[in-house]
């Protein structure tokens, strides 16, 4: 007789299709890349400014603004003619939606909560909702960015046009681009030297600070706080990681930043208190993966340059445009050392407890993320002649795709280069691979093995 078929449970279906969904990640982004490069090679997007090689500039601006990073191997001012200009902050919006509501889905649907039946690869039917919440899903996350994008822009152009004579339609455009870049954590200007002259301007840098830490908080916390922001008693444990992380982190960070570059001349020394208090709040704040600078981050101090490597790589809230690894993550580490030396056996946050396998995830990702940093200083020290601070800060501001640079970004050697376009395709589009993967990827054991404790310490 003929043997049965093998049993597949509707899970194991649903399982084995968000994997496949998973693995086209990386390809739908490269497909892009290559779209945008192609798109930016042509001589119409170019000024003929600058005397970077065309491909290669090309190629590093598409990996950037998919990746919605902010580096740059060239003056974006005045390398990228007006339509190139137009096509550089399309391929940010591309990235920058594609980011969020890609994160978004397979953050929800890790948890359980939501189904991608229809929108990946998965023709299955499921236990969970249908395809029209999916839908849903994606619609609130498109309307979330472009309702912060238009905030931001009627901010700046306005004062672009009372405060500094710009035309109504040059206003309005440089508002337009500054407020999707900035949404989108790339930091991305239109000016030679970004936005350094406004360094003092609360009116141009703090709507951008706004939008960035929007854009960074990510749509799911974004839309509980719409719903729910007069009960925090009642937030999700993610979002109360988020919320007060953040917030701790930008405290932190402004006051740090205005302690360490207070007297510096090269930055902060030259300007008046108000000055230095608006400059203060964005240098607390771009580092979180916004990529705006308003004063010289080849010209900030050691100190400064260690605090950046830290909230670079903290990064911003998960299923947003913000990279890092992610607040949420960090913060929940702290509370597992917490549990562990005041030797308690599990670990709580705002009364719940948190499943082991969360830590386990938590503790891989941000090991790996240690582990290309390493590797790309490494890689950086052998191709190039820099100090290591200046490529630590570099590397640590590709993979968390923050866009901030000492300055040494247009000089790297091509080799350079190509490891910077890796960690920021790896930061960006690797790190919601490996969480939805390592989530889907759950196995239970039918047996135990017996227990051994090797020594630790």
């Amino acid at each position: 007789m003929p043997s049965a078929p093998p049993v597949t449970s509707k899970r194991d279906a649903h399982g084995a299709s968000l994997r496949r969904a998973v693995r086209l990640v990386p390809t739908a982004y490269l497909t892009v890349i290559g779209i945008g490069t192609a798109i930016l090679w042509l001589p119409c997007c170019r000024s003929g400014v600058g005397d970077a090689p065309a491909g290669l500039a090309a190629m590093f601006t598409a990996v950037s603004t998919v990746c919605v990073t902010g580096l740059s191997t060239v003056d974006v001012a005045t390398y990228w003619s007006p339509i190139g200009h137009v096509v550089v902050m399309l391929l940010i919006q591309v990235g920058g939606l594609g980011i969020m509501t890609l994160a978004t889905l397979l953050s929800l649907v890790v948890r359980g909560r939501i189904g991608l039946q229809d929108s990946l690869v998965a023709q299955t039917e499921t236990h969970a909702v249908g395809a029209g919440d999916v839908r849903r899903v994606v619609r609130r996350a498109v309307s979330l960015v472009m309702y912060a994008e238009a905030g931001v822009a009627i901010f700046v152009a306005a004062r672009l046009f009372i405060g500094y004579g710009y035309s109504p339609g040059k206003a309005i455009w440089h508002g337009i681009f500054h407020s999707v870049s900035a949404v989108n954590n790339v930091g991305y200007s239109l000016n030679s030297d970004n936005i350094m002259g406004f360094v003092s301007d609360a009116w141009i840098c703090w709507p951008l600070c706004a939008g960035i830490i929007a854009g960074g908080l990510g749509y799911p916390v974004v839309y509980e706080l719409k719903h729910a922001w007069r009960r925090p008693r009642g937030w999700t444990v993610h979002t109360r990681l988020t919320v007060y992380g953040t917030a701790v982190l930008l405290v932190v960070g402004t006051l740090a930043f205005l302690a360490f570059e207070w007297s510096n001349a090269r930055t902060l020394g030259p300007l008046d208190g108000w000055g230095k208090t608006v400059a203060g709040v964005t240098g607390g704040v771009v580092p979180r993966t916004g990529g705006y600078n308003s004063v010289d981050y080849g010209a900030v101090t050691e100190q400064t340059k260690v605090l950046y490597y830290v909230l670079m790589f903290i990064g911003g809230g998960s299923a947003g445009t913000a990279g890092g690894i992610k607040v949420s993550t960090f913060f929940l580490l702290a509370f597992v050392i917490w549990a562990e030396v005041r030797g308690e056996s599990h670990v709580v946050i705002g009364h719940r407890r948190i499943p082991a396998q969360t830590q386990r995830q938590a503790l891989t990702i941000s090991l790996l993320a240690v582990g290309a940093v390493f590797a790309g200083t490494v890689a950086l020290v052998v191709f190039t002649t820099f100090h290591l601070d200046d490529i630590v800060f570099e590397v640590i501001s590709a993979f968390s795709t923050v866009g901030l640079s000492t300055g040494i970004t247009p000089t790297l050697p091509v080799p350079a280069q190509g490891v910077i376009m890796l960690l920021m395709f790896l930061g960006r589009v690797g790190t919601v691979t490996a969480i939805s993967a390592l989530a889907l990827r759950t196995q239970s054991r039918r047996y135990q093995l017996p227990e051994e404790k090797p020594l630790v310490g």
